[in-house]
């Protein structure tokens, strides 16, 4: 298959109960939560549902729990990693992610090979608050305002992507010592309304004259560092103009995020959309030429293909799951000859996200 590198500019959903962090005075239950989040079944018990290990001598060691962590790849992009994390105590669920993302603190000896940490040595998480309306006030120590100007939008999005992996919390306010931040303190990057998804991750450049009638998505890449294997999300421009937006968004993906990402491109060249996508119930069924195959004899679609296209297209917030399939192809089958015999969903992926 065609690969080739490029080097972005510049994103899953865990979902946790986040009481114990605030100031107990809202219902999570009360609470909207932002698109692409997962329910969960027993909030209650959350922080127990980590993994107990026996040491030799039999006794057991100390719960972990996966979590999502936005960290920075050795290209500088920013891209999650899922760590196994120490159980917290009580329900402070998040504001330990927030302390695993500063340099020099706890992710430091479980930071997997060519990551670092994002949040400026020293920081302090002094107070979290989470308002009815699912935005997470975060109260820093000094020592946040401690990073360079070219830090500070990687800084924003790590924050915010890893916070709003959490079932309620669908933006993010930055305040210091107490006393809010209108605009970060060090390049002025405006947050007094909030930081969210929806500013982007890892944005690129666009060539997209009409930005009035573009729209902005986050499409997966995947990338590699020695063995891990890894999917970095780009924020991308493409024309949206109803129907036919997925359609803009499969092509792009096919295209690439450009010649300026260090990213794999994992899509044949011959590959195709054989008709306009459909959805339907949450279902968005896609139809490929055979060019998307891995071996023109066989009815293989690559797995990183696949990961591609679901990862990508599950962000938007009507698509739950994506039914692949390609002309003249009766059984699509995985690289380990395993058919796809429903539609697939992110969580085929990423397993140690469902709790």
């Amino acid at each position: 298959m065609h690969k080739r590198g490029m080097l972005l500019v510049g994103t899953i959903s865990i979902s946790v109960i986040l009481s114990g962090c605030f100031q107990g005075e809202q219902s999570l239950e009360d609470i909207d939560p932002p698109q692409n989040a997962e329910a969960v079944n027993d909030l209650e018990n959350i922080s127990e549902e980590g993994t107990e290990e026996a040491s030799n001598d039999g006794e057991t060691t100390a719960e972990t729990i996966p979590r999502q962590l936005f960290l920075i790849d050795s290209n500088g992009m920013v891209a999650s990693q899922t760590l196994e994390l120490p159980a917290p105590n009580g329900n402070e669920v998040a504001s330990q992610v927030m302390e695993y993302l500063v340099k020099g603190g706890p992710v430091t000896p479980i930071l997997p090979n060519g990551f670092q940490a994002v949040l400026p040595e020293g920081t302090e998480v002094l107070g979290m608050n989470l308002q009815e309306d699912g935005t997470m006030i975060v109260d820093f120590s000094e020592e946040f305002k401690n990073y360079e100007a070219e830090e500070e939008l990687k800084i924003l999005e790590a924050m915010t992507h890893t916070l709003t992996q959490f079932e309620n919390v669908n933006k993010v306010m930055v305040r210091i010592n107490g006393n809010q931040l209108n605009e970060m303190p060090v390049n002025g990057t405006p947050i007094n309304e909030g930081y969210s998804r929806a500013n982007g991750i890892n944005i690129t450049d666009t060539d997209i004259l009409d930005l009035v009638d573009s729209k902005a998505v986050t499409m997966y890449y995947p990338a590699e560092h020695d063995e891990n294997r890894y999917y970095v999300p780009v924020t991308q421009y493409i024309q949206a103009d109803g129907e036919s937006e997925f359609s803009s968004i499969v092509q792009a993906l096919i295209d690439g995020p450009g010649f300026t990402a260090n990213v794999l491109h994992v899509f044949n060249t011959e590959t195709l959309l054989a008709s306009e996508p459909v959805l339907n119930d949450g279902v968005l069924e896609l139809v490929f030429n055979e060019g998307i195959l891995k071996d023109s004899e066989q009815p293989v679609i690559a797995d990183e293909v696949m990961e591609t296209i679901v990862r990508t297209l599950t962000e938007q917030g009507n698509v739950d799951a994506v039914d692949v399939k390609v002309e003249n192809v009766d059984q699509l089958v995985n690289e380990n000859g395993e058919a796809y015999t429903e539609p697939v969903t992110k969580q085929t992926f990423t397993p140690t996200e469902k709790l």
